[in-house]
């Protein structure tokens, strides 16, 4: 268990059957009353934030959360199929677990799973991916005074945008949580 009073960001909290992560929180000390801690809850289920206040003794139990290696082995239509490279075992995972974090993901790469009471609710990519580019326009020289972007489509199917000068064929370094182009690879 774990008192309001010990909120920290990053900690995760169960609080009425919902997992939630402290995401901010401030100690508060009126002029008048009692002390509260006002806070931004994330539901780490759907995503939703809620700003809620507690009184400092308020106790919580504490969730665990955990993130486990796994490697992404193949997409068969509506299920994501991923290896346990420590066992071997193998888990499928709906759209709606995996949701937009695989479209940089490539074939036989390591993705983090996130899972609460052995309940797999989120995907993680890797940080940055080197992805090559199938298609783009040819960029034009001398037309524009500052770095412009074109449209490209990476091998597995993502657009993202991408300096002029980059071509076909070409590999490229993508940050996955912004999806941005960072630079030739």
């Amino acid at each position: 268990m774990i008192s309001a009073s010990d909120f920290r960001n990053g900690i995760t909290i169960e609080k009425d059957g919902v997992v939630y992560e402290i995401i901010e929180f401030q100690h508060v000390k009126p002029g008048k009353g009692a002390a509260f801690v006002r806070t931004k809850l994330k539901d780490i289920i759907n995503g939703g934030v809620t700003e809620t206040t507690f009184r400092p003794t308020e106790k919580f139990p504490q969730a665990r959360i955990d993130r486990k290696e796994y490697q992404y082995l193949y997409n068969d239509g509506d299920l994501y199929t991923f290896m346990d490279t420590e066992n071997y075992d193998q888990i499928a995972l709906g759209p709606e677990v995996v949701g937009e974090s695989m479209k940089f993901v490539k074939e036989n790469e390591m993705v983090k799973i996130v899972s609460y009471n052995g309940n797999a609710f989120d995907v993680e990519p890797p940080l940055f991916v080197e992805l090559e580019i199938t298609e783009t326009e040819p960029g034009v020289k001398g037309n524009t005074a500052t770095g412009a972007t074109k449209p490209a489509i990476v091998e597995t199917g993502a657009q993202v945008s991408v300096p002029l000068f980059v071509g076909i064929g070409e590999r490229i370094k993508i940050d996955t949580r912004t999806g941005e182009y960072l630079s030739r690879a």
